[in-house]
């Protein structure tokens, strides 16, 4: 029977395989391969930068997979970076040998964090005010404010049609910005705005000495002030309407959860100044579509700028880019060169100090 068993080509060939696919998740100590799986093709610097990064330590294994196979293989991996995928309960019930599920940069809601705990598995963001992700997102705030208000669209037309001198844009100059979630890239934004001559309005949950109504002063604020000196006027989320009343140009930069799903909604549409503008650097479902559709069609709002859309990746077919004065752009704001780097070396270093059995650093948990 042994000879039998190990004359049989087929017998062979997958003992063969067992041994070479087991070889290839070892390291040369014997020890077990640390695993970091990418979930899905959007976004392929997060994992290309990564592998970059962990090019001289074979011992961690980085691997992009389609979103169909992640399911059947997630068991197969110690760290899991979501990037668009969601991750419901079914999925993470799967993971048996996961440690930690994270996000390339800050946003969880498509992670079931509750499941997540249930499964002894941790769960983190990469801070963006020490990567460079906050500042790259303020800056892609700034350049829809430029685009909207000069016109970007028709002046391509212009351009086209051989037209000089039009359209008539405006300028930033002299207008109030009411900056919706005043976290990290809130900080940067302002930090950014306060040259061009604005007044700043900005609401948080919590601040660290806030005064009831907010406060204003006449004094020009310094470029090089603390976070709350750039900021004109502070609020909480009771005064979003109040503020949204006041402001030229509202930048939605708060986070996604179910407490905020909707905030830009009819209501708060109506509440802006006619022919104000709308900036959503942050998440697609904060804004209510049908809302923000209505209201570019009866002209009440003057533009709208958004890095994140409802359904993503982003229909090109969608009715609301008919508007000419609609900038769209594919969930870039954060996509640059130094903050992909930067989130490469954090989640190479988490891959290398969970391999080490050391503290994992550069992340914030969110169980």
């Amino acid at each position: 029977m042994e000879v039998k068993l190990f004359s049989s080509g087929l017998k062979v060939s997958k003992l063969s395989y067992f041994w070479s696919s087991h070889k290839r998740n070892m390291c040369e100590d014997g020890k077990a391969k640390t695993r970091v799986l990418f979930c899905g093709p959007h976004f392929p610097a997060s994992h290309n930068y990564t592998k970059e990064y962990l090019h001289n330590y074979p011992f961690v294994q980085v691997d992009d997979l389609p979103f169909d196979s992640v399911p059947r293989l997630i068991g197969n991996y110690d760290i899991c970076v979501v990037k668009s995928m969601r991750l419901n309960s079914d999925v993470i019930a799967r993971a048996t040998r996961m440690k930690l599920i994270m996000q390339y940069g800050v946003g969880l809601e498509g992670i079931d964090i509750a499941a997540a705990t249930n499964h002894g598995i941790r769960v983190a963001r990469i801070p963006s005010g020490k990567t460079g992700n906050a500042a790259s997102c303020a800056e892609m705030a700034i350049y829809f404010m430029l685009g909207l208000l000069r016109k970007q669209n028709e002046m391509q037309i212009a351009v086209r049609l051989k037209k000089l001198g039009e359209p008539i844009g405006d300028t930033l100059f002299g207008k109030t910005v009411f900056i919706l979630g005043y976290g990290n890239i809130g900080i940067e934004l302002a930090k950014r705005l306060r040259p061009f001559g604005v007044k700043i309005l900005a609401t948080k949950r919590n601040w660290p000495s806030y005064v009831p109504n907010g406060f204003s002063s006449t004094e020009p604020k310094s470029q090089n002030g603390t976070q709350e000196d750039w900021v004109d006027e502070k609020g909480c989320h009771e005064d979003i309407y109040e503020f949204a009343k006041k402001s030229d140009i509202v930048v939605c930069c708060l986070t996604m959860n179910s407490e905020t799903a909707g905030t830009i909604n009819k209501n708060f549409l109506s509440s802006m100044r006619k022919g104000g503008l709308l900036v959503n650097i942050a998440r697609g479902g904060l804004l209510d579509y049908k809302a923000v559709y209505e209201s570019l069609e009866s002209s009440h709002l003057g533009g709208l700028g958004i890095d994140v859309a409802w359904t993503e990746p982003f229909d090109p077919d969608d009715p609301i880019l008919k508007f000419p004065n609609v900038l769209l752009t594919p969930h870039v704001a954060g996509v640059t060169e130094s903050s992909y780097r930067s989130m490469a070396k954090v989640v190479g270093d988490v891959a290398l100090q969970l391999h080490s059995g050391k503290p994992l650093t550069g992340i914030e948990y969110a169980n």
